[in-house]
């Protein structure tokens, strides 16, 4: 049995296109290739969503949760493939269904991303995701989401 990998920031800006402020995955720890991980995002006060979301109550909006379990699906899917340093790959949602806000999360937060591949069907992956904060599920989803090269 294989030890999971951990991917830093730098490593996931290989995978991911995205970048400052919208890159949401601090941390990766891909359980199995292309299948399951765990990414973390550390929320702090200084995000840019929190001067207005909300002022004086400061909440990580709902759909970046989302987002951000997306990006780590996406991480988790090209660590899977070979080359995907020169590939320069695209991930793209095309369906989000089940969404659940359970708990607010707020500055200081650590956000762990839970994410595994249910379905693949050549270029089309769908994942279910649940993000936590202290073991406590605070969103949950189902999405799906293209690999373009």
């Amino acid at each position: 049995m294989s030890e999971n990998k951990i991917y830093t920031v730098e490593e996931i800006m290989e995978m991911l296109p995205h970048r400052y402020p919208f890159l949401l995955v601090d941390r990766l720890e891909v359980e199995e290739p292309g299948v399951k991980g765990i990414g973390l995002k550390n929320v702090t006060m200084n995000e840019e969503f929190f001067q207005g979301h909300f002022p004086g109550n400061p909440v990580m909006p709902g759909v970046l949760q989302i987002e951000a379990m997306a990006q780590t699906a996406g991480a988790v899917v090209i660590s899977g493939m070979e080359n995907y340093k020169e590939n320069k790959l695209g991930v793209f949602f095309m369906s989000i269904d089940g969404v659940k806000f359970r708990k607010p999360v707020k500055p200081g937060d650590q956000l762990f991303m839970h994410v595994e591949k249910i379905k693949e069907r050549g270029k089309v992956y769908v994942f279910k995701g649940e993000a936590k904060v202290d073991g406590k599920v605070v969103s949950e989803a189902e999405f799906t989401a293209m690999i373009i090269k």
